[in-house]
């Protein structure tokens, strides 16, 4: 069973913007294929999403070139392939491109063919997805944390802190957990206007994204609908506060509230949420290359909260090592498109699972309908998944199948 084929198109993504979708055929005639998600929050250290910068479409957002890419140089590289060795794949892609970052062909094509391959390897042989990735790991659900309010890169404007999210505890299963966090965001709209706060919109991913006049605010009515959904003590926070873009010149500015911190006044703040409010889960709470305050917030807040590096580990093996050995954080945010590969995502993740840290999959701010992630969230048994809130059908696809495949499990 060899790859035959590789084919790609231009698609949107669910803010409008280009991406592409592969297309794997095999020698047995099974064909699959793979949509790739694109960030708006990026990290300076992810690998390279290539764009066409042709002023004349999209605004220089298109990705022909990446297709070209798929069709041309990966598709010469991959026939003959055995399309069931993934790493194989992976590396050879990998070796095509030669650089670290994947800028020569784009880490959205390499990612597009690698999901697509691992697709179609799957059905070829019959077993789902999530049973064909996982290999010799041990699979499981994961626990959603789901977004409820938006602010930052998310939203037309407002609060810098990027997202509010809950995280279900203490249900019988997903399904169960599921209808409460939908009691909870509609408890969170309810919450907002009942306060006169002007609704902007649905955020990116699908979150409240009202117009509040400080991030705390955003806290206390998270906490205000969770207890008036009726789940309290069964619903606790998380924050994405994607630091590293409201920080300049070594410093953090919120400028909703006029306030200015240092990486110790961002600690403090942190804690004082902590102290005051549910929350157990902090991405992102300082920028992505401030590792001596990351060592000193693990040091404060990392026996009572996961501390989560997304644009300080950009899904690498290289910084999350660092990570590890520095004690800058606790947990690594795992996003596909990162890095570029199957095979280096779970890397990441089985890294992290040796030196005892946690790793949560997640989704991006510009999605698809591909419901891949969800297979990708079992398979690993990472035990945590971040796909966004229970509205767009981007969100949903990936919420369906964890229900299809929890059925089924």
């Amino acid at each position: 069973m060899t790859i035959k084929t590789l084919r790609a198109w231009e698609i949107l993504d669910s803010r409008g913007r280009p991406t592409l979708a592969v297309e794997a055929r095999l020698s047995d005639g099974t064909t699959a294929t793979a949509q790739v998600p694109s960030g708006a929050s990026t990290g300076k250290h992810e690998a390279l999403e290539l764009r066409d910068r042709d002023p004349a479409r999209y605004a220089g957002r298109g990705v022909l070139r990446a297709v070209a890419n798929v069709e041309g140089v990966l598709q010469a590289a991959l026939s003959g392939c055995p399309a069931e060795d993934q790493a194989t794949v992976d590396r050879r892609m990998i070796a095509v491109d030669g650089t670290p970052d994947k800028r020569n062909l784009g880490a959205n094509a390499i990612l597009g063919v690698s999901c697509a391959v691992a697709r179609a390897a799957a059905m070829a042989q019959g077993v789902p997805l999530w049973k064909r990735l996982a290999g010799d790991r041990e699979p499981r659900m994961p626990v959603p944390m789901v977004n409820i309010v938006s602010g930052g890169l998310h939203t037309l404007g407002g609060i810098e802190v990027q997202d509010f999210l809950v995280i279900p505890h203490g249900f019988d299963s997903l399904a169960d957990s599921l209808e409460a966090v939908v009691r909870v965001h509609a408890f969170a709209r309810r919450t907002i206007e009942k306060h006169g706060y002007a609704l902007t919109g649905v955020a990116d991913e699908g979150g409240w994204g009202p117009a509040l006049d400080s991030n705390e605010r955003a806290l206390a009515i998270l906490d205000e609908a969770i207890e008036a959904s009726g789940c309290g003590g069964r619903m606790s926070i998380a924050i994405d506060v994607a630091a590293s873009h409201f920080h300049r010149d070594g410093a953090y500015f919120l400028e909703t509230e006029g306030r200015r911190l240092d990486a110790a006044g961002m600690t403090d703040l942190l804690e004082s949420w902590c102290d005051r409010f549910p929350v157990i889960s902090i991405e992102d709470a300082l920028d992505e290359d401030d590792w001596a305050g990351w060592k000193q917030l693990t040091a404060r807040l990392g026996a009572r909260a996961q501390l989560i590096g997304d644009d300080l580990f950009t899904t690498n093996t290289v910084r999350l090592r660092r990570g590890i050995e520095e004690g800058a954080a606790n947990a690594v945010l795992v996003k596909m498109n990162q890095i570029g590969t199957l095979t280096e995502t779970f890397e990441v993740i089985d890294a992290a699972r040796a030196a005892g840290w946690r790793a949560v999959v997640s989704a991006r701010s510009g999605e698809t309908e591909d419901s891949f992630l969800a297979d990708l969230a079992v398979a690993s048994g990472a035990g945590q998944i971040k796909i966004g809130s229970i509205t767009r059908s981007e969100r949903l696809a990936k919420y369906n199948r964890l229900l299809e495949v929890e059925r089924g499990m």
